[in-house]
């Protein structure tokens, strides 16, 4: 039955996720956003809606390496064996747009690398060090819908994001980076 169960689910799982990602895009190309910001927008998310559940309750159980341990597997899993299985059955590789790597792959390092003191202070994600992460990645896929939409509003949006983001994210990372110095060697 268990089994019966886990296998109905995964069927549900497949089509719900392609329905939520099929209908996502044809809505997003009928307002003619590019590819690029729906794959790292809609698709992302539509992709990931399970692993955030699964985190989600894995947290509420009291199961927090499991939620720890899905999303950051299913990361590696994406980055490494995913991009490495497409690059290998592509026929002429993947090519990879100049917006990609001027922008969101340096945004991609810049996140891993904060995340770095937040996962060394203390061996426990909290809070008010979780919540300028979901920040960030709102007002990443604001920056990509402004891009594609209304170009003439990034200045403004950029200078806002250099006046009032990026001396918030270097204050949460003193304050992470001085707490774990802080704390006595165990």
């Amino acid at each position: 039955m268990n089994v019966a169960l886990v296998a109905a689910g995964l069927a549900l799982l497949v089509l719900g996720s392609r329905w939520l990602v099929n209908g996502a895009v044809a809505f997003a190309q009928a307002f003619g956003v590019s590819e690029l910001v729906i794959g790292l927008t809609i698709v992302a998310a539509g992709t990931s809606l399970p692993e955030v559940a699964t985190s989600i309750l894995a947290a509420i159980r009291g199961e927090r390496d499991i939620a720890v341990g899905n999303v950051v597997g299913s990361n590696i899993f994406n980055v490494l064996a995913v991009l490495g299985l497409s690059g290998l059955v592509a026929p002429a590789g993947l090519p990879v747009s100049g917006a990609l790597a001027a922008f969101d792959i340096p945004v991609m390092i810049a996140v891993a690398v904060a995340c770095l003191p937040i996962f060394a202070s203390g061996a426990k994600i909290a809070r008010w060090e979780g919540a300028p992460f979901l920040f960030y990645y709102v007002t990443y896929t604001a920056y990509l819908v402004l891009a594609a939409q209304q170009p003439d509003a990034l200045p403004v949006f950029s200078a806002v994001m250099l006046a009032f983001v990026l001396p918030l994210t270097g204050l949460t990372l003193a304050v992470v980076g001085w707490r774990v110095w802080r704390r006595p060697a165990a």
